[in-house]
């Protein structure tokens, strides 16, 4: 399988093309908005295509034409203002979910965050309203995914740490409690997903936890 990895040069992203290049079943197709990106790729022999998620749909369409599924990892970044998250974590998904139907691929996998699914209702955990729009451009962009009739998965995860991968979760499609998990972890949740039909059309949140990854996701709720 070839998986196009839309924010390829993030923090999970690399974790994640390199996971994939070092796997026997999966190619990764890393995509990237700089062109010293590109070459920072192509130099560990990964194929690499160049598009920007604020950019046209037909443009991330035609750089995802030769892949098999899509791993959307990209994310505005901790350090940026709203705009930028409603520009990459929602319009940017929404843009790729339709370049992917553009380009007939099924397969959708997406790194999301804990909680953001709780987002509407009334009341929600209150930590939802801390960091701006980001939980509820999270929220609708994963919506949007879950409309498009595309084979997806949404992976929410909760703090993200550059720790050691710990291979063992707990998830599930609500999790009363909060937690870390290892960018490692999730980035192996995203290829066992891919290798998982049961994940089709599901999401959940992921903590670090007791169950190795792919026994906790044959548990998912049918």
């Amino acid at each position: 399988m070839k998986v196009l990895v839309i924010g390829a040069h993030g923090s999970v992203g690399k974790i994640l093309v390199k996971k994939l290049q070092e796997s026997q079943n999966h190619f990764p197709i890393a995509m990237v908005r700089k062109k010293d990106q590109l070459e920072a790729f192509k130099e560990q022999g990964v194929e690499t295509v160049l598009a920007d998620l604020e950019g046209s749909i037909s443009d991330i369409s035609q750089a995802a034409k030769d892949a098999d599924a899509i791993a959307f990892t990209a994310g505005s970044g901790g350090s940026t203002g709203a705009d930028k998250t409603m520009f990459v974590d929602l319009d940017g998904t929404v843009k790729a979910v339709e370049a992917a139907k553009d380009a007939g691929i099924d397969r959708f996998v997406i790194v999301s965050a804990l909680g953001s699914q709780q987002w509407l209702e009334d009341p929600h955990p209150d930590w939802l309203d801390q960091l701006g729009p980001y939980y509820p451009a999270k929220f609708y962009a994963d919506q949007w995914l879950k409309n498009s009739g595309l084979d997806y998965t949404i992976v929410r995860p909760g703090l993200l740490s550059d720790d050691e991968a710990e291979g063992k979760v707990k998830l599930a499609k609500t999790l009363v409690e909060s937690g870390k998990i290892t960018r490692s972890d999730v980035a192996q949740i995203i290829i066992d997903s891919l290798d998982n039909d049961d994940t089709r059309k599901k999401e959940f949140d992921v903590i670090s936890g007791d169950t190795p990854i792919k026994e906790a996701l044959k548990e998912l709720e049918q």
